[in-house]
């Protein structure tokens, strides 16, 4: 079970990420020409919303079922597994969490550029730190 949980965390990574690239470009696309906030534009972030928090699930479980998980405090002295096994699940909980608060906060939001505006700092937020902790020498 460990082994289909890794390579569906890594596969699903694609998607989610390909989603979360979509609205921040969408997003900024929006905030920079001015358009109107539309239905599409919703469901673009919605999209990404779910997709990473699908692939926050399934790290989490994961997580708890893997070898890293069992003893990540007694790994800090190797670059390597402290990634994997600290900095990568909570950068990406951190993450997660700005785009959680992008989705609630462009709900109050009554004009498209402020609504835009939002996806594109907290979504790109959460891109950048995503970005930051993907173990990129374990996932090519």
């Amino acid at each position: 079970m460990y082994h289909f949980l890794q390579k569906f965390h890594s596969g699903w990574a694609y998607l989610a990420l390909l989603l979360l690239v979509i609205a921040v470009a969408n997003a900024i696309l929006g905030f920079t020409s001015k358009k109107d906030f539309t239905a599409k534009d919703r469901k673009i972030a919605l999209f990404a919303l779910i997709g990473t928090h699908t692939q926050l699930l399934i790290g989490l479980i994961l997580y708890f079922v893997s070898p890293l998980g069992k003893d990540a405090f007694g790994q800090m002295s190797n670059a390597a597994l402290r990634l994997t096994s600290l900095e990568h699940p909570l950068i990406n909980i951190i993450a997660i969490v700005l785009i959680t608060i992008g989705w609630s906060k462009h709900k109050k939001l009554i004009n498209s550029e402020a609504k835009f505006k939002t996806f594109a700092i907290f979504y790109g937020l959460g891109l950048l730190l995503i970005l930051s902790r993907i173990p990129w020498n374990l996932w090519f």
